[in-house]
């Protein structure tokens, strides 16, 4: 019994905490001196801790990051030494 107790305040304490993480990224999205998509982030992996679709949200972040990290790369000229 106590098991479960202390199973789902788990559940509940890091909901709470990724949720607020992701409203606050939110919220502070359109402000310049705290930008919101970093906060975001974090709450995605904070609920990922737990449960299962921010895990699937992240790795498609995740996936498009790379993606277009690899576009940027391939785009910027070599640089010369000379």
């Amino acid at each position: 019994m106590h098991q479960h107790v202390r199973r789902l305040g788990r559940r509940i304490a890091i909901g709470m905490a990724g949720g607020l993480l992701v409203v606050a990224g939110v919220i502070l999205g359109p402000l310049p001196i705290v930008p919101g998509f970093p906060l975001i982030l974090l709450g995605l992996g904070v609920l990922s801790l737990e449960f299962e679709r921010p895990r699937i949200w992240l790795a498609a972040l995740k996936a498009k990051g790379r993606m277009a990290a690899q576009r940027l790369a391939r785009r910027r000229p070599p640089s010369g030494d000379g």
